[in-house]
Parts: structure tokens; C-alpha cells; sequence
């Protein structure tokens, strides 16, 4: 077994300096926003972990069920010879393709890319051990700018799971696929685990429980401004809203004021007011329909190769080719 490798293009200082430029931009925009990527330090982390096996929390089971029943599938139809993950996380389901391209006996290297190194060291570990056939080459990135440094040297398939490409906004989407076809040669790949259109009854319920993990989840990016960022907020003044969007067909996750307050950011010498009820938006996650995708692809140069879909058509997974 070769020790996996560990390549950082960003450091902690460089994890806070983002956090303070967007705390600053986002919360004296009007409305108020912050990206999601801040839900997750390590209680974020273990949170999310405990959503996707809440009941009503459909996405994760589904897109595992299809890669379940599909991974031998895509490992015919992609024959990679590299597997990139963004956002690997603790690369779980991605056993699953790990598995299916090695029998297919075409995988060579697996390159998870994350933000944590903590958690991709873990990750890389563990992985080596089980694969010990495989080169691990773990990348701690932002993916939505440094995927210039993802390694090359061999036909590679892009793995970007979860649903995760619809906490970006369309213009956003735009600029990663384009960025993603940048770095792709011809005839690479790239496969895309989207949450489709479905009914808001369903829908809306994955992302407000009712054991209230999703809210817990929700508030935790407001301790992670007071922890990083030195700011007095109290997470429990704040209610968690889950709604559809139908015009532009995503769930938008905010934040609720309960009461008139004033929060003060130390570290970035920034004094917030928020009125009762006023909402801090959190996260957005789009759903697509089958043809919007494919439509988004195509407009970023990829041509979609197969598309593979649940029983009840509430999620996706996409494999598009430069």
C-alpha cells in the first residue's frame, strides 16, 4: 500500500480571510445572505451527518441507491483512469464508484478534494487501506477556484454528489461548469448527482424536520461567525424557515430574526442590526429537471452521455463528457 498524499492550496488564514469578506458582504447586503459552505466546522459536519439519516431526508438514500444500482454501469460507460471527487467529505458513497471502477480494472488514482485537511487525511487513510491498489491523492481546495490544481495524467471523471451544485445560483453554476470543461481534456468526464423537480410537499419537509436537526444545523453557521470571527450572536433568537421557491424552483433556507437586536463583529469592527422578522438567507438548493441540465451542460460544451434516475424521478445522477 503507497501512504496517500496530501496537497494544500488553502490554509486556515486563507479559510477565515473568505469568511470575513463574505460575513462583511453578506451581512450588510440587503437582504442579508451567507453562503452555505460556512454550515460546516466540525458540529456542521457531524449535523449534516445526522440529517441525511433523518426520515424525511430523501437525497442522500436516493442518490446512494442509484449509485448502488448504477456504479458498475457508470464504470463501463466513464473507464476512468483517475476519480476526482469535489467536496469528498468522508468519501462514503464514493466507495461505491471506487469499488465498480476497480473491478472494472481501469482506476488507477482516487483524488478527493476537500476543504477540511483533518477530514481528508482521515478520509485518504482510510481508503488507502481498503484500496491499497489505488494511488490517493487528496487535494484541500476551494472548488470553486482552484480546480486549475487537480492532478491530470490519465482519463479522469469529475464527481461532483449530493445535490451540491444547486447551492449555487445560475450564474454561479455557469461559471463552475465552464471552469470544470476548462480543466477537462476531451473526452473526459464529469458526473453530477442533482436533486430533481418534485412535489413541495416532499420537498420542503427534507430540509425542516421535525426533530429539528435541519434547524440546529441551520443556526450553527451563526456559531461559527462567533467562533471564528469573534461575534456575539445567539443562535436561539433565531428561527429556521424552509421554503419553496417555485419561480426559480429551489428551497431557500433562512434565518428569522425573533426579536429586534444588535450584533456586534469583532473581528471585522462591523455592528449588524437585524428587525424582528427579518431573514438571513443561508442556502439555496435548486432542483432540475432532466432537460434544464442537460441544457446547462451543453451550454458549458459538455454533451450528456447517460442519465440515471430513481423510481420516483426525485433525483439524478449525470455523466457529461468534454
Amino acid at each position: 500500500m503507497t501512504a496517500p498524499t496530501l496537497e494544500v492550496h488553502l490554509s486556515d488564514a486563507q479559510m477565515t480571510e473568505a469568511l470575513r469578506w463574505d460575513a462583511r458582504a453578506g451581512l450588510t447586503a440587503s437582504p442579508k445572505w451567507l453562503p452555505p459552505k460556512w454550515f460546516y466546522d466540525a458540529r456542521g459536519s457531524e449535523l449534516f451527518e445526522q440529517i441525511t439519516e433523518l426520515p424525511e431526508y430523501y437525497p442522500t438514500r436516493t442518490e446512494r441507491e442509484l449509485l448502488r444500482a448504477n456504479a458498475a454501469d457508470i464504470a463501463s460507460s466513464s473507464g476512468a483512469e483517475i476519480l476526482v471527487e469535489l467536496g469528498s467529505g468522508s468519501s462514503e458513497k464514493t466507495r461505491l464508484l471506487l469499488n465498480a471502477l476497480t473491478e472494472h480494472g481501469t482506476l488507477e488514482q482516487y483524488v478527493p478534494q476537500d476543504v477540511s485537511a483533518t477530514a481528508l487525511q482521515g478520509a485518504a487513510d482510510q481508503i488507502s487501506a481498503d484500496f491499497p491498489s489505488l494511488r490517493v491523492h487528496g487535494v484541500v481546495s476551494d472548488f470553486t477556484d482552484t480546480l486549475h490544481n487537480l492532478p491530470s495524467g490519465g482519463r479522469r471523471m469529475i464527481a461532483f454528489l449530493g445535490g451540491t451544485l444547486g447551492n449555487l445560483i445560475p450564474a454561479e453554476r455557469k461559471e463552475f461548469l465552464d471552469s470544470v470543461y476548462a480543466v477537462l481534456e476531451p473526452g473526459e468526464q464529469l458526473l453530477l448527482g442533482v436533486g430533481l423537480v418534485i412535489e413541495p410537499d416532499v420537498l420542503v419537509p427534507a430540509y425542516d424536520d421535525k426533530q429539528g436537526v435541519t434547524a440546529e444545523f441551520n443556526r450553527n453557521v451563526l456559531s461559527v461567525l462567533n467562533d471564528r470571527l469573534d461575534a456575539d450572536f445567539v443562535p436561539e433568537r433565531f428561527r429556521h424557515v424552509a421554503l419553496w421557491d417555485s419561480d426559480n424552483e429551489w428551497i431557500e433556507m433562512r434565518l428569522e430574526a425573533e426579536s429586534d437586536m444588535t450584533v456586534h463583529i469583532r473581528d471585522l469592527d462591523l455592528t449588524v442590526e437585524f428587525a424582528r422578522h427579518e431573514q438571513l438567507r443561508t442556502e439555496i438548493s435548486a432542483k432540475f429537471r432532466i432537460d434544464g441540465i442537460e441544457h446547462e451542460l451543453a451550454a458549458s460544451g459538455f454533451g450528456t452521455q447517460k442519465i440515471w434516475t430513481d423510481t420516483d424521478d426525485r433525483f439524478a445522477l449525470v455523466l457529461a463528457q468534454r
